[in-house]
């Protein structure tokens, strides 16, 4: 599944229609009729005059067939269908047609199993000749020429700013297979799919986010410049599937990676040739979204800091959140976050987790990296009814993530009260930082509420680390002992009775448990901690040891 090669079939002397399309005909040419019957062999070409009957004309077999526009001045002596008509007597190879196909020549040509193409407005006919003689002749010298025609034509997508999503559409016509691009991370910026594919698309899309599944030249994109072969071939999981891959390189690292599926015997050099050429076409596209967006960045950071310091009207906040796309006017909490220890990685690169994050989980949220603080700060968009919880659910997900991505780092988070207001902002990140600096105390990637301060500055007090560490072992130790013997769950149905307010009936749906299985374990909790929860002084206990515990982010 994941054999890697650097070379497509080699090329035969026979030239098909298809051949024509992807390395003669003008960009944009359309295959109208006959899809299906592209791999005919091309002998010849001739050009035919609409003023002019086909009766004189003789036609070699495999001949392709140029249809120069009606010049108007002139009566018409053939149509579309009497051209489609004598190719198929005379065995040609395909119909050019340089004016837009008639239904019935469409029809006929369907009828008769014979190709029919129409140029792009504009082209010139005896170009168009030139142009298909010389691959009959040349192919060498042809395939360089297009290769040129095909890395102008995709830049000038780019310089006028038609986007990535026209780019990678121009990709797919002069190709006619799938198309996809990917960024850095293999989240799938824009693709193209082709019918044949429908039915398994959404498996082969699986494949090309793991990023174990890319070759392995190109997995390391701070090297992927220094490959021989900017273009690979890859089988995919789907048989006779292939895919030819390039990374996308923009100063001498790779920024994401360029797909052209089809069928393993069908990607052939020209398909080379754009998946290069298109790599680097994407690769303007993304410099240019890249200073676009930190630009963004810089004037949202701006506004930002202005706000914070109160420098910024009601009226001017929402303005400024509009060319942000982001409305101002909702419920918002102050979210901080700050890397803690020495050796840890950058700021750039906990802003760009927490953005990860915040697309992944749809959220809106204004993310920026102040760096004078060394922290990435969050407005986080958040739920009107449910504002805390809601993002404490957000902050959660950023630790998570950085836990996973950086096991050996921890990072401290904070978290405000919500601002329903633009005046009230200020004092969420005042509050977020004064929670972030108790998580930074406690050496805990927990992230903390500034409403819950009081009870974290308590149980600060009690003692150091040491002895709180002491206090839990003596509260939990007996039950931690055995759910790990066991395989059990007293702690967690202790931390659901806790979080239900002690309502049985609550607890018991948390868990998805019946009432009698939830009596059942809180009488073991008594009997092998030896305790009473009816008495509130261990109920008290207990919830101080599973906060401690909680902070500490104690196993």
């Amino acid at each position: 599944m994941n054999a890697v090669s650097d070379t497509t079939s080699t090329p035969t002397n026979r030239i098909t229609v298809e051949d024509v399309r992807k390395l003669a005909l003008p960009l944009g040419t359309r295959v109208v009729a006959g899809d299906g019957l592209l791999n005919r062999q091309v002998t010849w070409t001739t050009v035919i005059y609409p003023e002019d009957s086909t009766a004189s004309k003789s036609l070699q077999r495999g001949e392709m067939v140029l249809v120069a526009p009606h010049e108007g001045h002139n009566p018409r002596a053939t149509t579309d269908v009497d051209v489609v008509r004598w190719a198929f007597d005379l065995h040609g190879a395909a119909v050019v047609l340089s004016e837009t196909a008639s239904p019935t020549a469409i029809a006929e040509a369907n009828a008769y199993g014979i190709p029919v193409l129409t140029l792009p407005g504009g082209s010139r006919v005896r170009l168009v000749e030139k142009a298909i003689v010389s691959l009959l002749v040349d192919r060498k010298g042809q395939f360089e020429r297009r290769g040129t025609q095909i890395y102008r034509q995709l830049t000038q997508i780019s310089t006028r700013n038609e986007g990535m999503a026209e780019l990678i559409s121009a990709m797919a016509r002069l190709t006619n297979k799938a198309v996809v691009i990917q960024d850095k991370r293999l989240g799938i910026l824009y693709s193209t799919v082709q019918p044949q594919f429908i039915a398994y698309w959404e498996e082969l899309e699986n494949f090309l986010r793991k990023f174990d599944n890319l070759p392995v030249e190109i997995q390391d994109r701070h090297r992927v410049n220094e490959i021989d072969n900017p273009v690979l071939m890859q089988a995919l999981p789907t048989p006779g599937i292939a895919r030819l891959v390039s990374p996308v390189v923009t100063k001498d690292i790779g920024r994401g990676y360029l797909s052209i599926i089809g069928q393993d015997i069908d990607l052939d050099d020209i398909d080379m040739l754009v998946a290069e050429h298109g790599a680097a076409a994407c690769a303007l596209e993304m410099a240019k979204a890249k200073a676009i967006s930190d630009t963004e960045k810089r004037l949202r950071g701006t506004f930002l800091d202005r706000l914070l310091i109160g420098d910024v009207s009601q009226q001017e906040a929402i303005r400024q959140g509009e060319r942000f796309e982001h409305d101002m006017t909702q419920t918002h909490v102050a979210v901080v976050l700050r890397w803690q220890g020495d050796k840890a990685p950058s700021l750039r690169r906990l802003e760009t987790l927490v953005n990860g994050v915040v697309s992944t989980e749809h959220s809106k949220a204004l993310v920026w990296q102040r760096e004078r603080e060394q922290e990435v700060l969050v407005f986080h968009a958040s739920d009107p009814k449910d504002p805390i919880d809601t993002s404490m659910r957000l902050a959660q997900r950023f630790s998570s993530e950085i836990q996973r991505q950086y096991p050996n780092n921890k990072v401290a988070v904070g978290l405000g009260q919500p601002a329903r207001e633009i005046g009230a902002w200020r004092g969420s990140y005042r509050d977020a930082v004064q929670a972030l600096e108790l998580a930074a105390r406690l050496q805990t990637d927990t992230p903390l509420y500034i409403g819950d301060l009081g009870v974290y500055q308590l149980i600060l007090s009690l003692a150091d680390r040491e002895k709180l560490l002491n206090f839990c072992e003596r509260t939990l130790g007996a039950l931690l002992e055995y759910d790990m013997r066991q395989h059990a769950d007293l702690i967690k149905t202790l931390e659901a009775f806790f979080a239900c307010h002690g309502n049985l009936s609550q607890t018991a749906e948390m868990l998805i448990v019946h009432r009698n299985t939830l009596l059942y374990r809180m009488n073991r909790i008594n009997e092998i901690a030896e305790i009473d929860l009816n008495r509130p002084e261990t109920r008290l206990a207990l919830h101080l040891a599973l906060t401690v515990r909680r902070l500490l982010a104690l196993n």
